[in-house]
């Protein structure tokens, strides 16, 4: 499926997230979640609502985990 490229948004690698849930308090405009589902790790990892992302990256520079969080901004 190709993703819309003019839209923000926000990719979690689920096997590489931990389950801290940081970057979820620390979304301005809270469109991540906890998943209710688990990993190969068997942590509780967060998931993007599908919408409403600013692109901003506050999810990014919030997670511990390098690479699990990409941040799409919308092209131009």
């Amino acid at each position: 499926m190709k993703q819309d490229s003019s839209v923000p948004r926000v990719e979690i690698r689920i096997n590489e997230c931990k389950g801290c849930h940081l970057c979820i308090a620390a979304c301005p405009k809270k469109v991540l979640e906890p998943s209710g589902c688990f990993n190969n790790q068997g942590y509780n990892y967060a998931k993007y609502k599908g919408e409403g992302c600013i692109g901003c990256g506050i999810c990014f520079y919030s997670c511990p985990e390098p690479g699990a969080i990409t941040v799409y901004k919308k092209e131009n």
